[in-house]
């Protein structure tokens, strides 16, 4: 799998890791069809940012609850836009999943970390939890210019 984000999204990522900074931020990653699971690319075509729920140390965690997910698979449904992962920053960490994210991830998604380091976006990491291992693994991306409007 690859991960293809435009790279508007990658601005929008970078300003709400700053903006939240030195708290986590989160958000949605949102794709319009549905890739195969044989490694096919993964373009994202959009992101929703997301209140971190986390109570309580939320420069270290992000928590999205159940309910606001079902929300928001419930308002995307039938617009032919799916839920192909999520975002999260690390203030002040790496662009690595912690074991915290690693053990509430699921497999397939796409999980976007972005590090902040005192107050500035620096990397983006892209990760995939393996089913079988339950671990992560590193997933490459690229941030793709848009599409020229058509004349």
């Amino acid at each position: 799998m690859k991960v293809i984000l435009p790279a508007r999204l990658v601005e929008q990522i970078r300003r709400h890791g700053e903006a939240a900074y030195p708290e986590e931020c989160c958000g949605f990653l949102v794709m319009r069809n549905s890739p195969n699971l044989a490694g096919e690319s993964r373009r994202i075509d959009r992101v929703t940012p997301v209140e971190n729920r986390m109570e309580g140390e939320r420069n270290r965690r992000f928590v999205i609850p159940p309910d606001d997910l079902r929300r928001f698979e419930s308002s995307i449904e039938g617009t032919g836009e799916i839920l192909g992962g999520f975002y999260h920053s690390h203030p002040d960490h790496p662009a690595v999943p912690s074991l915290f994210d690693q053990e509430n991830a699921w497999p397939w998604y796409a999980y976007l970390v972005l590090s902040v380091k005192k107050g500035k976006a620096a990397e983006l990491g892209v990760f995939e939890l393996d089913a079988d291992e339950r671990r992560f693994l590193p997933v490459p991306w690229e941030a793709a210019p848009e599409p020229r409007p058509e004349r």
